[in-house]
């Protein structure tokens, strides 16, 4: 399931975040999945509770998922809208990839390639 690599320079927390939403991607989580809890994550990864918190509440701005209280941290239902202000933030990552690929010589045609390649890993979204 969840998964941090210790190596990257990318927050724990937004790692813990981007695991979640690639086991969703996957099925391995699905609407109405309980999520364990805060200490039972920190004690699993061995990280501080307060990044899997943090991690959490972030999933729950992006309505990933839902807490309830004395109950737990659950998937959310996928709904049919889209995140149009999260799509915007999406277009400006893509483009800094875009030109930073472009400074490395890494022409659209490979970009296309390693799109269609993450997209097989992550079982045909």
């Amino acid at each position: 399931m969840v998964s941090i690599d210790k190596t990257n320079s990318k927050p724990y927390y937004e790692q813990l975040m981007l695991s979640i939403k690639q086991d969703i991607l996957k099925g391995i989580l699905q609407a109405g999945d309980q999520l364990p809890s805060v200490r039972e994550l920190a004690a699993q990864l061995q990280m501080n509770p307060n990044t899997i918190s943090k991690a959490y509440k972030m999933l729950e701005l992006e309505q990933v998922v839902v807490t309830v209280k004395g109950k737990g941290t659950f998937i959310k239902k996928s709904t049919l809208e889209r995140d149009e202000l999260r799509i915007k933030e999406l277009k400006v990552k893509l483009r800094e990839i875009v030109i930073e690929a472009g400074h490395l010589h890494v022409d659209q045609n490979e970009l296309t390639e390693w799109l269609k390649e993450i997209e097989q890993s992550l079982g045909g979204m």
